[in-house]
């Protein structure tokens, strides 16, 4: 049998995902350090924690002074991950390296022939002899062979040449990411993350990635009205598909990062097949609100003869739908809790994800509880109808932003394609036979169907142009963010998506502003710019190394070194103007500036 490639599962499990939405919606026609890598699927491993798997000393003898890793059995150490720099006053200077030639290994997280240390690692320092104490910062990243990787360590000792001792300082280090299963840390951790899990949820009704559900909440809540017996059903059953679907596709997630992909929260509309699924879905919404079909209605829960249960269906769809499009982004609070999430095994994960959902249904079930919203609504009548036609408009809103993303996505060719698929879509829904049966339009209206499905295995995934937009702006990578620390500047970090709306909100309202232009440009920030829209592994190893599983992530690097601050998800140009100064104030101390009178304000 011929060995599947990792482009190939992995699109495999996209439309998984999508068949499994489908048939649960009733349809006919997704803080403890994280850990990069995953645990093997067989028997939970016990791993060491990180200051015992990869244990430092300093050898000082004739020859100068020497540094040493005694690295556990079964464990590892990154060449490439690994730096010493000495801090004087606070500035951190990179020191060269003379390393040992490793063990070149293939590594499933990076996905390339990667140069690893085992058992021991000793290597000099290049410093020049002085008989004056010194600061040294230890950089430096391992893994377990049984499938653990910790985040990038960092470590500090005062070394003494003249009494030849090494003493732990400060350290500036991530959390060691702890082992998975270990007891201690899902019963400690566990309350707390459930607890965030939902305020986060929460919160997310009030984020801009909801946006493009508002209608369809909407509809939720005058189906919920209709009748007053069966509103508290219906909010269970919206609530229902909300909790289920971040469940199911937690649980994908989970099977993906099992599998080796660099997954993290919003994966699914990094996959073309399922983001033209949904604008093909939005868009036949939309037709069937405006009432060029009644094709859909089960799904909208809409319709004066559809009986209770395929109501209750309906309202469970839009639950469900509303997860499949809102859960791209993380809202506050969140972020926190899915880091520890995807650190847990996967009965504490999928629990955390739970809690999530029930957070973002909560507000519609307690609204199906309070008896003077029902009051206040008009009685069931033509007002209904109205309604759902105004709705239908912001459902091809959505069709709309869901082609830009494709667009990003499969460039003008997708985007092509997709509207081709759009227009054999309304072409079926006008043929179809409503109210007789007539076999000779059925079949042409399924063939038309069949035409827009066939379309979506051809769309591929372009490479996307440099996500470097605006003027102050350079593309993210993982040796211009070093270069530019190295240096001593601050680094302003932002991760985002085409189909994150907090990020593109931010971008347009904040980040692309003359003022924060200017004060970039004046102050020496490095701007760099992370596009997640599609996958990229760089971008999931910064993710994972602050405890996020989603964008939007905006990280701030002080002048000097420093470990970077993470900045709120929903940034404001006060705000973000302050955190600027304040990142930039070492290097203008550094440079003999007397005052920052002339900082922006």
């Amino acid at each position: 049998m011929a060995v599947m490639t990792n482009s190939f599962r992995k699109n495999f499990l996209y439309l998984l995902a999508a068949l499994a939405f489908l048939l649960t919606s009733g349809v006919s026609a997704q803080p403890s350090a994280p850990s990069f890598g995953t645990q093997s699927s067989g028997e939970s491993a016990e791993f060491l924690p990180v200051d015992e798997a990869y244990q430092q000393d300093f050898l000082f003898d004739s020859q100068g002074i020497s540094a040493i890793f005694q690295i556990a059995p079964d464990y590892y150490l990154y060449r490439d991950k690994l730096a010493l720099y000495r801090v004087d006053s606070g500035k951190k200077t990179a020191l060269p390296l003379t390393l040992p030639d490793g063990e070149v290994i293939w590594d499933d997280y990076f996905e390339k022939e990667t140069e690893v240390y085992r058992l021991q690692l000793e290597f000099p320092l290049n410093l020049q002899r002085s008989d004056e104490p010194l600061l040294l910062e230890i950089h430096y990243q391992g893994c377990a062979d049984a499938g653990l990787c910790y985040p990038p360590q960092v470590r500090q000792y005062t070394l003494d040449p003249v009494n030849g001792s090494a003493t732990p300082a400060g350290t500036g280090a991530e959390p060691a990411a702890p082992a998975p299963g270990s007891a201690s840390s899902a019963g400690m951790a566990l309350p707390l993350a459930l607890l965030l899990a939902f305020a986060g949820g929460l919160l997310l009704n009030l984020m801009p990635c909801v946006f493009p559900v508002l209608s369809i909440k909407l509809l939720a809540v005058s189906q919920a009205a209709k009748r007053a017996d069966q509103r508290h059903h219906h909010g269970w059953a919206y609530s229902a598909g909300v909790v289920l679907s971040f469940v199911l596709i937690a649980a994908l997630m989970l099977a993906l990062r099992a599998g080796g992909e660099a997954v993290g929260w919003g994966f699914q509309l990094q996959s073309p097949w399922l983001v033209a699924a949904l604008a093909y879905l939005f868009f036949a919404m939309g037709l069937s609100l405006s009432g060029l079909t009644e094709f859909g209605g089960g799904l909208m829960g809409i319709g004066s003869n559809l009986s209770a249960q395929r109501g209750l269906r309906g309202s469970f769809a839009t639950g469900a739908l509303a997860t499949l499009v809102a859960s791209p982004c993380t809202a506050p609070m969140m972020g926190s809790a899915l880091g520890f999430a995807v650190t847990q095994p996967a009965a504490v994960a999928l629990l955390v994800f739970a809690a999530l959902g029930a957070g973002m249904a909560a507000p519609f079930l307690l609204l199906t509880y309070i008896p003077t919203l029902s009051e206040k609504l008009p009685r069931p009548g033509p007002w209904m109808d109205r309604l759902k036609q105004l709705l239908a408009f912001p459902m091809y809103l959505t069709a709309v932003w869901l082609l830009w993303v494709l667009g990003r996505q499969s460039g003008s060719d997708g985007v092509a394609l997709v509207l081709a698929g759009a227009v054999a879509i309304a072409f079926a829904l006008w043929l179809w036979p409503r109210p007789q049966w007539h076999w000779g339009r059925g079949t042409t209206a399924m063939l038309a169907l069949a035409f827009a499905l066939l379309l979506l295995p051809r769309l591929t995934t372009v490479q996307l142009p440099s996500a470097a937009t605006g003027s102050y702006w350079q593309p993210y990578s993982p040796d211009r963010l070093e270069a530019a620390r190295s240096e001593g500047r601050p680094v302003l970090a932002n991760m985002t998506a085409a189909w994150c709306i907090t990020c593109l909100a931010n971008e347009k309202v904040v980040l692309s502003s003359d003022e924060i232009s200017d004060a970039v440009q004046q102050l020496g920030v490095v701007a760099l710019k992370g596009d997640w829209t599609n996958q990229d592994p760089r971008i999931s190893q910064l993710l994972a190394r602050y405890g996020r599983t989603s964008v939007p992530l905006y990280l701030l690097y002080p002048a000097g070194g420093g470990e970077a601050k993470i900045l709120p998800q929903i940034l404001t140009r006060e705000g973000l103007l302050a955190e600027l100064n304040a990142a930039a104030r070492d290097s203008f101390s550094a440079s003999g500036a007397e005052k920052n009178d002339n900082l922006p304000l």
